[in-house]
């Protein structure tokens, strides 16, 4: 009979994460991908500035911290050096879609061999609850009590869409992990970000939506339920660039 265990890529720390957050939900996924694809011993991830500051602390391989916004300059620099090891960022949408928007781009369109996992709560978490990037129209946060205003703060960034019309974005898809059927596909793209990595194919990028209860004012299970009602909609779920479906990196 199976046993039900932490991978072993994922440390026994206590995580400073909100009750209900779901990034160590996320953190486990990571996790089990390196464990089946025998790469944990020669992975290094990237940890950003944001809730997930402190991901050094919970993945058993090596880590680096990243200046904020930085992670994807950072891994194309571990990566073009150490050619055989398993490179990926772990951000959250303030660190990779506003203050690093342009290190994303370019390490796309330049179709950097990294990986790079997106997580996506529509709001700055860390630091109180203030509109991320991704923030959606009228949405309440600490910046926006009455709600984002789109004539004046402009609309959400779409980042897979984005990153899907650049010829350098090898695979780019968009999961949740709000549901346990969600979260088994998300386990699938983020793995096969990973193979793509190993297999020489270039830039793969997971963006997960993910819940942020204590920011969004709602309980753990309410939040999931926001995400469903109101994330999925404007972020829908699926794969926005594939290069193995468009026949491959000639494509």
């Amino acid at each position: 009979m199976a046993v039900f265990e932490k991978p072993k890529a994922l440390s026994s720390d206590y995580t400073h994460y909100c009750p209900g957050c779901t990034h160590g939900i996320i953190h486990r996924l990571v996790a089990e991908a390196l464990d089946e694809l025998g790469a944990a011993w020669r992975a290094v991830g990237v940890a950003p500035v944001g809730c997930a500051v402190m991901a050094y602390n919970y993945f058993e391989c090596d880590m680096v911290q990243a200046a904020h916004g930085r992670a994807p300059a950072v891994a194309t620099g571990l990566k073009r050096a150490n050619p055989d090891s398993v490179v990926f960022t772990y951000q959250g949408d303030g660190d990779l879609a506003a203050i690093g928007t342009a290190e994303t781009v370019h390490a796309a369109t330049r179709g950097e061999n990294i990986t790079v996992i997106f997580v996506n709560n529509a709001i700055y978490g860390m630091t109180g609850g203030q509109m991320a990037p991704t923030t959606l129209p009228g949405q309440v946060t600490q910046t926006t009590p009455y709600g984002r205003d789109v004539k004046s703060a402009g609309y959400p960034v779409r980042v897979c869409e984005m990153l899907a019309t650049l010829s350098g974005t090898y695979y780019a898809e968009r999961v949740s992990v709000n549901s346990v059927k969600n979260i088994r596909a998300a386990k699938r793209a983020v793995r096969k970000a990973f193979e793509n990595q190993i297999a020489g194919k270039g830039f793969s990028i997971v963006e997960a939506l993910s819940t942020c209860p204590t920011n969004w004012g709602l309980s753990p299970v309410d939040a999931l339920k926001w995400l469903e009602d109101n994330m999925t909609p404007y972020y829908p779920l699926g794969v926005y660039r594939d290069r193995d479906a468009e026949g491959g990196a000639g494509a």
